[in-house]
Parts: structure tokens; C-alpha cells; sequence
């Protein structure tokens, strides 16, 4: 199994040019938990960080909350069932489900937390599912073997691709094909760094990155975020250091 590395995904990152709108980046639809705001909180900033152009929270109930307590570059509606023709990418169960999931769509969609529970026997590669350890086992209690071959098993099984999150993060699609990602830090085992993890994934498949290496180039620079900052390190601190990360990739 390869090690994840720069070598497998920088060349997909997007390059920019000038007279470029917005939209050029890409247009992130999150949907807003209905308890723990904080982790979609997390999830937005990551995510415009990352690169989107514009990603947009879908409040539902805690509308007026996330308008509150967001940056102003985020924009956030109430309708829980809006979407737009322009809508790349889509993020759900970050702190928690607020509607029904979408199953029908074939933009990228990462699934997180609360969104791992009842899924289909099926879904299809441009599914991202982002479970850790504890979340797999309720995911997929028949599949055993050690961290590679459960992922691979699991992608292969629902026809997605696994980001099996740990010190070690197993990034496995289903045609066989998978990476193993050391780069970390034992200082993002912290509560909100898989949101903003999920939000990292879900910003660079908004700006048209294959799913595959979009989990890549997420889980390496999350790693080396956890890297640079070190003792200390809260979620937050994360989406601060990734335009640093970034740049040095474009």
C-alpha cells in the first residue's frame, strides 16, 4: 500500500487564473447540525479555507444561530431541502443530522458522524464516508481484519470511498486502490478535528479534485496542520494554518 504523500495529489490541486469568479471554486453545501453547531461551525471554516468559493450552511431551525456565529464570508440559508444547479460538493452529519441524506445526487458528498448510521447497501464512488474506528464497527459490524483490509472491504463492499480515520488513516476506494497516511500528529486527537477534517475533504471536491485525491490531499495537510501546531493544538487552530499549508502547493 502507498504512503500518502505530495507525489499523489499535488498535481491534481486546481490552479487559478485571473478574471475567475467564484464559482470557478467551487460551491460547498453544508448541512447544519441542529444541537452541536460548533462542529459545522468547524466544518464551514475548514472548508472555505480549503479553497471553496463560496460555501454556503443550511441552517434549518438555527438559521439565526450559524448567521451569528459564522465568519461573514459564509452564507447561510434556513431551507434544509435548498439546493442550486451550482452546488459541487455536500457535507452532512457533522454534529448531526438535520434532514434526510440525499442518495440520488452525483456531486461529491462526504458523509460524517451522524450521517454513517442506516446507510444504503449501495452508494457509489463519489461518496466520501469519514468514519473513525468506533463509527466504522456500528457502520459495517460484519467486516473484520486489520485497519487496511477493513476499509478496503468496506469500500469495496458499498461501492464508496472509506477515509478510516485514526493515528493512521486508512484513504481506500473501491476498485482496490488505496493510500496510507502516517503524516500526523498525536495532537489532533482533539474533539472537532474530524469536522474539520470532513470540511477539508468536502472544500477541495467542491473545486472539482476527484473525490479519491481530495481525501488525500485533506488527510495529508490536516496531518501536517496537527504537525506544525503541536502542543496546544484545538480544531480551530486548524483552518488559521491551512492557508500556510496551501500555498506551498500552488
Amino acid at each position: 500500500m502507498k504512503q500518502n504523500s505530495p507525489d499523489i495529489w499535488s498535481d491534481k490541486l486546481p490552479s487559478l487564473k485571473h478574471g475567475g469568479h467564484k464559482y470557478d471554486r467551487g460551491h460547498a453545501l453544508i448541512y447544519g447540525a441542529p444541537e452541536f453547531t460548533g462542529a459545522t461551525r468547524l466544518a464551514a471554516g475548514a472548508c472555505a479555507r480549503i479553497g471553496a468559493g463560496l460555501v454556503t450552511v443550511l441552517g434549518g431551525q438555527k438559521g439565526d444561530v450559524y448567521r451569528a456565529s459564522l465568519p461573514a464570508h459564509i452564507m447561510v440559508r434556513d431551507n434544509l431541502v435548498w439546493f442550486d444547479e451550482k452546488v459541487s460538493a455536500a457535507l452532512y452529519g457533522s454534529g448531526g443530522l438535520p434532514t434526510e441524506i440525499n442518495f440520488n445526487r452525483d456531486i461529491p458528498t462526504i458523509l460524517d458522524a451522524d450521517a454513517l448510521k442506516n446507510l444504503p447497501e449501495r452508494l457509489s464512488p463519489n461518496f466520501i464516508l469519514t468514519p473513525h474506528e468506533g463509527e466504522f464497527a456500528k457502520a459495517f459490524p460484519e467486516i473484520d481484519g486489520s485497519k487496511a483490509e477493513k476499509a478496503q472491504k468496506a469500500a469495496k463492499s458499498i461501492n464508496a470511498i472509506i477515509v478510516l480515520k485514526g493515528a493512521e488513516t486508512v484513504i481506500a476506494h473501491p476498485d482496490g486502490h488505496s493510500v496510507l497516511n502516517k503524516h500526523a500528529s498525536p495532537y489532533l486527537a482533539s474533539a472537532g478535528t474530524g469536522d474539520v477534517l470532513a470540511g477539508m475533504i468536502t472544500g477541495f471536491c467542491a473545486q472539482n479534485i476527484d473525490p479519491f485525491g481530495a481525501a488525500c490531499a485533506a488527510v495529508w495537510m490536516h496531518g501536517e496542520a496537527g504537525i506544525k501546531i503541536g502542543p496546544g493544538l484545538v480544531a480551530s487552530d486548524i483552518s488559521d494554518i491551512i492557508p500556510l499549508i496551501v500555498k506551498d502547493y500552488y
